[in-house]
Parts: structure tokens; C-alpha cells; sequence
């Protein structure tokens, strides 16, 4: 583009430059232009950090004079290491000065450390709400963990092993008796106290061995390789002794003081505990200040959705989403009572790290799953007693769902699992209450997070099915306008989160009679509309003032003041858009202080979120996004960006008849919504 500088020659001579498409492609945009050959006077050499192949371009560089690029993974990583299948990396770290790890030169990182100002309060505020997410997502370089896996019981001493073969390792002159050292002072530091050992994820995968193995270790000590959280080791920990593993630095993090028997890129700072101290390191800095350097300025963060560099944030909520998939698909599903035309859309969504098994009838279903060792799902209005008996998961629309009808057979973008109901049951409890419960004490960043997000959705103009449709009568009058939207009514969150008011003419009824004043905008269904759901008014005219057919619900609800429903998601979005909402049912919404409830919403929904909090627990922790552009699990903000823009796939006219026909055949109550 006009103004932008040109791209400097980069001359490689490792193939993965070449042939990792994702390393090239971070590299081009970060302004280098990879070669092969011999650089000229303005060109570079890049290496890859300080691996067996890097010393044939430091020769090349040598004797050409050329400044080396050094290229290395980022500290946010993948899901699992790049040996065990991890895939391209999330980041790269381009350093000119050197390498992070190894003190013989002085890296890029570190003079950021020793010499940025770091004391800009945006960049801090940045920092600490990066760190939080990262905690609250137990997201570490590699995230194949289970968080859900119980560490050991608290009160040890946490000791971090490392691969033999490691570069940071050798860069520190450390080897194995530098960890029998560590380990030997972790005892004498804490005697009496319990030795927790936590081996490599590469050493636990059996790729590369480790330093410290069962015979170096004392009765009741415990080398623990299973894939529990770092963040909950961490908090278990009264003491934590390390080499130059990266946990060194999220034990930073974690409000610990390391002890450091390496010379790692967070060591001399003030804020471990040095036993190989480096002089030249004479800068105190703050927990968020080191984090701003190593996490927000020294990488280069990459967003495959928009192919573009991208800032901590993004790549924060990337790798969470799919950290997510695989934490949730690893062991593999069965799926039952799953129409044939869902099973590619859950196929693409679900089984990425296994195909998914379909099975139509339960009993097979619970039988091959448990042979099996998998997760067994369900459509949630399809299951009974026998699948929950044997723990299977619900699967439903998500509440950011597509651009068309479900009855029309348009796939989702999102779906929701729910392990323990769902979340228009109001009979049981669901895992988004335990969510909007847990969201009341989100940290500020995840806060801003759903701010922006509301701001983005309304600023779209967007929906649940955004269906778009015209506009409204012309010469509405002014005054009191309240919107009743019209609901399918042999829905699931009618029949279970309904009272005496469970049909659309009744709930006109209701409140024309609260209402008599007011002025009433009756919204039939859209699936009602198209002819494929129950719930028609034949009378509507005569309880509403105006009919609003084939209306625009977004144009709808900017028109009135308020939103009168029995559980339809329009009152979701009216809260989204400021609007009172009355809820004469029970929906998902209803019971949080949001809305004004006259249907009995549940008792136990006692926690009081506000509007950030309830829409970050219902439109980001609850459901599972995809991207149909690159068949990638991704975060909200892909999902909404795709419907605002249109790039999704658009299903063929065939549709509507299939989905008529498959109404007459299974009945319409297993349509999705």
C-alpha cells in the first residue's frame, strides 16, 4: 500500500520457513520478505532461535556481515506442542538482539525490560486484565490440560522440570545436576514439606525425556505428569523452584516469588529469587510491567480469521475458543437424536479432534460411547431418563444462531453444550446459571470485553436469525409502545417455562388487559410466519394494535418501549438494546434483577449480574462459535463480524421443502428452533 515501507529481505535457510505456512505468513506481515540465496548489504539472515539448524544461517551472516533475525514460538503457543501435533503457532517472537532465553547477548525482550518507559496506565491496565484472562481461561503456552483434574492436595513445594534437549536449558549452563541442585534446595528451603515434581507436557507424552525421574525422589514426593492445570499447581503451591521454564513466569503471575536456578528472561527483576544472578539486570519492575513487555510489545500475535496481525487481546480470545473445542472434543462424541441434516453442521463443529458417531437410538448410543471411552450428546429435546442417566451432554442453538431460520435448515454458527440442564428448563438448574453466577465477579478486561460486544450487536443491527424484513407501518402513534413478540407454541421453553399464559393469544390477552392504554405491536414468529411452527393468531387484529408481519425485529424493538414476552429471545435483545422487558413466563433472562418478572422465575437464580456480566456469561462462556469460513472454532467476535458482513454459506432452495417435508415425517416439535 502507498506509504507503508518496503518489506526487507529475509534470507532463510531452514525449510520450515518455508514450508510452515503460518511462520511465513507473520513473517510477510511483519514486513520481511523471505529468500533464498546469498543477502546483500541491507538484507537479513533469520534463524530459528538456537535450533541444530540455526548455525548455518549465523555463518552465512558471519561472513556477509548481515544482522540475524532470530525467529521463535511466542509464549502463548498452541493447544499442544508442535512435536505432539500442535500445529502453527499463535505468535512469533522477531528479535534482532538476540534470543530471550540466553543471556549471551542482549535479546530484543530484555532491553524492552530494562529500557521501555512501562508506565503508560492503558499499557498496565492492558497487562493485568491479560493476566487475568489468562488465569481465569487456564490458558499457559500449551493449554492441552484439563482444569476440571483435581491437583494435589495444597501445601507443596512445586518443583518444574524440563526437557533435556531444551535451548533455554543449555543457554542457562544448567543440566541435570542443576535440577538435582534445585531439587536438593527445595528440601532443605521446606523440610517436612511435600515435593510436587511436575514433569514437561513433551516428557509426559513420552517425545522428549526429562531431568528429574522416580528414583530422585524422596518418600511422599510425587512426580505428577497427568495434565492438571498450571494455574491450579500453582495455587497450591507454598514454594515454587525452577530452571527457565516458562511456568517460572506464570508463577510470577500467580503472586509467587520463584526461586531461579537459570538466568531466564523474567529472572532479575526483583521478582524471583535469584541463584545464578545476572548484574546488568538492575531494573525493578512490577508483575504487570514485565508482562506488558514479554506479552503485549515483544510478540507478534496472529489472527487466522482476518489474516492479519493482531494484538494480545485477539489472540487471547483465538486461542481460547480453541482451547475450548479441544478441551471439550478431545476424547471424541457420540451424538443421538440428531436429524440427518444437523449431523454435518455438529460434525464440522465437534469433530475436529475425533469424527463424531452418530447412533439414532439411545440405548446404542450409551453402549458405543461407554466401549468406546467417549462423550455421549444429545439434542436437548430429545432426551430421557437412560441418557441422562449415563451423563449425556445437551446440545442446543446458541442465541447468536445464523442468517435464516433453523426450520429452514440453515446451519448454526453457534451451538451451546450443557452438561447439567439447559438453558430454557427452568425446571433444573443449567450450566448457564452456574456461569451468569460465576460472571458477577468477571474481571474488569472481560467486562469491557461484553461492553464492546453489546456495542457491536446493536450497532449492527444484529439478531438471533437475522432475518432482516421490512420496516414498520408508517404514522405509528406516539405514546407507550410495547412490543409482544409472538413465540412458537409447541416450543420446549413454552412447554417447560410457561404457566397459565403458554399461548400467543393468550399472552396478547395479558397484556392488553395490563396495557389498556398502551399501544400494542403484535410480532408473529418467523418459523410461525413461514408456515412450518404452531402458534398462529387468527385474531390478532383485534387484541393488537398493529400486526407486524415480515417486520424487521431489530427495526421493531428500536420502535417501542418496552418488550412483554412469555421466553421468546426477543427479550434477551431488548435488554441487549436498554428496553424494559416484562417476562410473564420464565425465561433464561428472568430471576437476574435485569427484567421485570411476573411468572415466577426460580428462586435459586439469586446472584445479581449486570448487563456485562449476564452477556458475558450467555453470548461468550456459554456457547461454541464456528467459523464457516475457515472451519476454525473461533471467538464471538468472528461469529458477529461474519453475520454483519454476510460471509456465510447460503443453503439451496430445496431447503424449505425438505424441512416441510421432514415436519410431516418427525413431527415439527424436533425442528430446530
Amino acid at each position: 500500500m502507498e506509504g507503508e515501507a518496503p518489506a526487507r529481505k529475509l534470507y532463510v535457510y531452514n525449510g520450515g520457513f518455508l514450508t510452515q505456512g503460518r511462520v511465513r505468513r507473520i513473517l510477510t506481515l511483519a514486513g520481511y520478505d523471505i529468500r533464498l540465496g546469498t543477502p546483500g548489504a541491507d538484507d537479513l539472515v533469520g534463524v530459528w532461535g538456537q535450533s541444530p539448524t540455526s548455525p548455518r544461517g549465523e555463518a552465512v551472516a558471519a561472513r556477509r556481515d548481515a544482522p540475524l533475525l532470530r525467529v521463535e514460538d511466542a509464549f502463548l503457543r498452541s493447544v499442544l506442542p508442535g512435536r505432539a501435533g500442535g500445529g502453527a503457532p499463535l505468535g512469533l517472537h522477531l528479535d534482532l538482539g538476540g534470543v530471550h532465553f540466553d543471556t549471551a547477548t542482549i535479546s530484543d525482550l530484555e532491553r524492552l525490560c530494562a529500557e521501555a518507559p512501562l508506565d503508560d496506565t492503558a499499557l498496565l491496565d492492558r497487562a493485568r486484565d491479560a493476566m487475568a484472562d489468562l488465569r481465569r481461561l487456564h490458558l499457559s503456552k500449551y493449554t492441552g490440560f484439563d482444569p476440571d483434574l483435581p491437583p494435589p492436595p495444597p501445601g507443596y513445594v512445586l518443583v518444574i522440570d524440563q526437557t533435556r534437549d531444551d535451548a533455554s536449558v543449555r543457554a542457562s549452563k544448567a543440566g541435570r545436576n542443576s535440577f538435582l541442585e534445585m531439587l536438593f534446595t527445595a528440601r532443605e528451603d521446606h523440610p517436612g514439606a511435600r515435593i510436587v515434581v511436575k514433569s514437561h507436557p513433551e516428557t509426559s507424552a513420552g517425545a522428549r525425556p526429562g531431568h528429574i525421574g522416580p528414583d530422585d525422589l524422596g518418600p511422599g514426593d510425587l512426580l505428577l505428569s497427568d495434565p492438571v492445570s498450571p494455574w491450579h499447581l500453582l495455587e497450591g503451591a507454598v514454594a515454587v523452584y525452577v530452571v527457565s521454564s516458562q511456568l517460572g513466569f506464570e508463577a510470577i503471575l500467580a503472586g509467587h516469588r520463584p526461586v531461579v536456578f537459570g538466568q531466564p528472561f523474567y529472572a532479575g527483576w526483583s521478582l524471583t529469587d535469584d541463584r545464578r544472578p545476572l548484574d546488568r539486570r538492575q531494573r525493578r519492575l512490577t508483575r504487570a510491567q514485565l508482562f506488558a513487555a514479554a506479552m503485549i510489545l515483544y510478540p507478534r500475535w496472529y489472527d487466522p480469521f482476518r489474516d492479519r496481525l493482531c494484538e494480545l487481546e485477539d489472540a487471547i480470545a483465538i486461542f481460547a475458543a480453541e482451547t475450548r473445542a479441544w478441551r471439550d472434543d478431545r476424547r471424541g462424541w457420540v451424538a443421538t437424536g440428531m436429524r440427518l441434516w444437523k449431523r454435518k453442521p455438529l460434525q464440522d463443529l465437534f469433530g475436529r479432534q475425533r469424527r463424531v458417531r452418530f447412533v439414532d437410538r439411545p440405548a446404542p448410543a450409551i453402549a458405543r460411547a461407554a466401549a468406546e471411552d467417549r462423550r455421549l450428546m444429545v439434542w436437548a429435546g430429545r432426551t430421557d431418563a437412560a441418557l441422562e442417566a449415563a451423563g449425556a451432554v445437551r446440545v442446543e442453538d446458541g442465541f447468536l444462531r445464523s442468517r435464516g431460520l433453523g426450520a429452514d435448515l440453515v446451519p448454526p454458527l453457534s451451538l451451546v453444550l450443557d452438561d447439567l440442564g439447559i438453558y430454557y428448563d427452568p425446571t433444573r438448574e443449567s450450566r448457564l446459571e452456574h456461569l451468569v453466577a460465576a460472571a458477577t465477579g468477571l474481571p474488569e478486561g472481560a467486562r469491557r470485553r461484553a461492553e464492546r460486544l453489546v456495542r457491536r450487536l446493536t450497532g449492527e443491527g444484529l439478531s438471533k436469525y437475522n432475518l432482516g424484513g421490512g420496516g414498520l407501518p408508517a404514522g405509528l402513534p406516539a405514546g407507550r409502545r410495547i412490543l409482544v413478540p409472538g413465540q412458537v407454541e409447541d416450543d420446549a421453553s413454552i412447554r417447560l417455562g410457561t404457566g397459565e399464559i403458554s399461548t400467543n393469544r393468550a399472552l396478547l390477552a395479558a397484556v392488553r388487559a395490563a396495557n389498556p392504554a398502551a399501544f400494542l405491536l403484535y410480532k408473529p414468529h418467523p418459523d410461525v410466519e413461514a408456515g412450518l411452527r404452531a402458534g398462529a393468531v387468527d385474531d390478532a387484529e383485534s387484541l393488537a394494535d398493529a400486526v407486524l408481519t415480515r417486520t424487521d425485529p431489530v427495526a421493531a424493538l428500536a420502535a417501542v418501549d418496552e418488550v412483554w414476552t412469555m421466553t421468546s429471545t426477543l427479550g434477551f435483545e431488548a435488554l441487549l438494546r436498554g428496553k424494559r422487558v416484562v417476562t410473564l413466563g420464565r425465561p433464561f433472562y428472568a430471576g437476574w434483577g435485569l427484567t421485570d418478572d411476573r411468572g415466577a422465575p426460580p428462586a435459586r437464580r439469586t446472584a445479581r449480574p449486570d448487563l456485562a456480566a449476564f452477556v458475558h456469561a450467555v453470548l461468550i462462556d456459554y456457547p461454541r462459535y464456528h467459523d464457516p469460513v475457515t472451519g476454525r472454532p473461533c471467538p464471538v467476535e468472528v461469529a458477529v463480524e461474519r453475520l454483519a458482513r454476510g460471509e456465510l454459506p447460503r443453503p439451496g432452495r430445496i431447503n424449505r421443502l425438505l424441512a416441510k417435508a421432514q415436519g410431516v415425517m418427525a413431527g415439527q416439535a424436533w425442528l430446530w428452533r
